[in-house]
């Protein structure tokens, strides 16, 4: 029975244990059945997986390429590509150092002497004058000049000082340079019909990197000054080679004074700068420089022949001499002037003073009067002729010069809308207005003089001539002639020993 049970008992745990395990096989078919019915989706995964790794590290391989292709084809061709190497400066600000450093290597190389005139870095070095002027020549803890952010970093070079031109470029494109000259007509030799289209260099532009250096040529003029010219691109030229309109020199010619150079380090880099930076920066301010028209003079006299009779010559000579003092003595004194009335037509008109005005006229700001000035001109050897108005009305001074020419000084004041200077007859007190339109001053350069003259000296002649100031008008009333002339009232006769003074 035992047996028999036991029997019974393995027999049906036999069974039992069967029954599990089909059951288990059922379970395991079920999940076979779900793996193959997953399977093409899971295959679908994997083969996304794959696609995007390839993708990657082809994207990865073509990038390094490119890196290796800019840094050993195209840096060696359009400029090197420098590292951070300067204290705590970014790469870029880093590129601009390297890139001046080596633009002095290459002047020096030919033996070219330039000086620094960008107007961004002098602004800074100014500030440190004196600690640059007695720094020692040790290593400099950072780039604080010549990194600060610009497109440009400019230079002046005498033209005088350097011919050679072709070995600089070869040199320059070895050391990966790309380059650009700019030349344009030479002003000074306007005045002479065969030699008036002569071209000079007016402008280099040297790129490497993404730096650029801009070297402006400075000519001595015949009124012992410095010129540089517009930069004007010609028609083939690549206007995208830098960004022109960034520059800080070029939009119009510029007239400067000779000036004295300090040699200087820089962010351990030797360069010659204006001695004194602040005021080269404020020369640069008020440098704009306007030409005299000789095409329009050679123009005027075809219908106008020119006077050469020995008074006329002998008149323009003794004009010459008493404007070249009178401008000594102004400048001395640091009084601002400009050419005026008279003299102010016979520049713009015919490059020339006129020769039967039988004297010279000079404008000067109210605002610019010194008292010095009547003095000064008497110590000069130019007594006072006569005084007429005062300080706050209608000032006006005159000078003896030689023989008959004389020297008028007109004191201009200022309005909301327009600028006047005033008259006075002496014989009956009366006063008169001259109203001209507002202006500002540019130089220019007349008889061998470095002077200035209204910017918008068409309006200013205008004003004061008419619409026919082309024609000669040899007969010219004070009072009634200008086209800008107002009745200004009468002085009161009490103050007449004052506002009437002559002698």
């Amino acid at each position: 029975m035992r047996t028999a049970g036991g029997a019974e008992r393995v027999v049906a745990a036999q069974a039992g244990g069967g029954a599990l395990r089909s059951g288990e096989d059922e379970r395991r078919g079920a999940a076979v059945g779900r793996r193959c019915r997953a399977a093409p989706g899971l295959m679908q995964k994997v083969n996304k997986n794959v696609v995007l790794a390839v993708l990657s590290l082809t994207s990865l391989v073509f990038l390094l390429f490119q890196l290796y292709y800019y840094k050993f084809y195209l840096s060696q061709k359009n400029g090197t590509v420098f590292s951070k190497a300067r204290g705590s400066q970014s790469g870029q600000d880093s590129t601009r150092w390297h890139v001046v450093r080596k633009f002095l290597g290459l002047i020096s190389s030919h033996n070219i002497p330039v000086y620094l005139i960008d107007p961004l870095i002098l602004g800074l070095v100014d500030k440190d004058i004196e600690q640059i002027r007695s720094s020692s020549d040790g290593p400099s803890p950072e780039c604080k000049y010549f990194c600060a952010p610009r497109d440009f970093t400019t230079f002046a070079l005498l033209d005088k000082a350097w011919k050679h031109e072709v070995g600089l470029f070869r040199t320059a494109e070895k050391m990966g340079f790309q380059w650009l000259k700019v030349l344009n007509k030479d002003p000074r030799l306007d005045g002479m019909d065969d030699l008036s289209g002569t071209e000079i260099p007016l402008h280099y532009i040297f790129k490497l990197a993404s730096h650029a250096i801009h070297l402006v040529v400075f000519y001595e003029r015949s009124g012992n000054f410095l010129w540089h010219g517009p930069l004007r691109l010609k028609q083939h030229m690549d206007r995208k080679f830098v960004p022109f309109r960034k520059l800080h020199f070029g939009r119009y010619p510029g007239a400067y004074e000779k000036p004295e150079l300090l040699l200087v380090s820089i962010d351990d880099l030797k360069v010659q700068i204006p001695k004194n930076p602040s005021s080269f920066l404020e020369e640069m301010s008020h440098s704009r420089f306007l030409e005299c028209r000789y095409r329009e003079a050679r123009a005027f006299f075809q219908v106008y022949p020119d006077d050469a009779s020995f008074d006329a010559v002998e008149f323009r000579r003794k004009a010459k001499s008493l404007l070249h003092l009178a401008a000594l003595t102004l400048n001395n004194l640091g009084v601002k002037f400009w050419l005026s009335s008279g003299t102010c037509l016979g520049w713009y008109r015919q490059c020339n003073v006129i020769p039967y005005s039988k004297d010279v006229d000079l404008g000067i700001f109210i605002r610019d009067y010194k008292a010095d000035i009547i003095p000064a001109f008497q110590k000069a050897g130019l007594p006072l002729k006569h005084k007429f108005g005062k300080v706050e009305d209608s000032l006006e001074l005159s000078f003896q010069g030689d023989d008959d020419v004389k020297l008028d000084i007109f004191f201009f004041y200022e309005e909301d809308d327009y600028i006047w200077n005033g008259g006075t007859q002496a014989k009956s007190g009366k006063k008169f207005k001259y109203l001209f339109p507002k202006f500002t001053l540019c130089w220019t350069e007349f008889v061998e003089l470095k002077v200035h003259v209204p910017c918008e000296t068409l309006q200013y002649v205008e004003a004061n001539y008419g619409p026919d100031w082309k024609v000669p008008v040899k007969t010219w009333d004070w009072k009634n002639s200008p086209s800008n002339v107002q009745y200004n009232g009468v002085w009161p006769v009490d103050e007449w020993d004052e506002v009437i003074q002559i002698y």
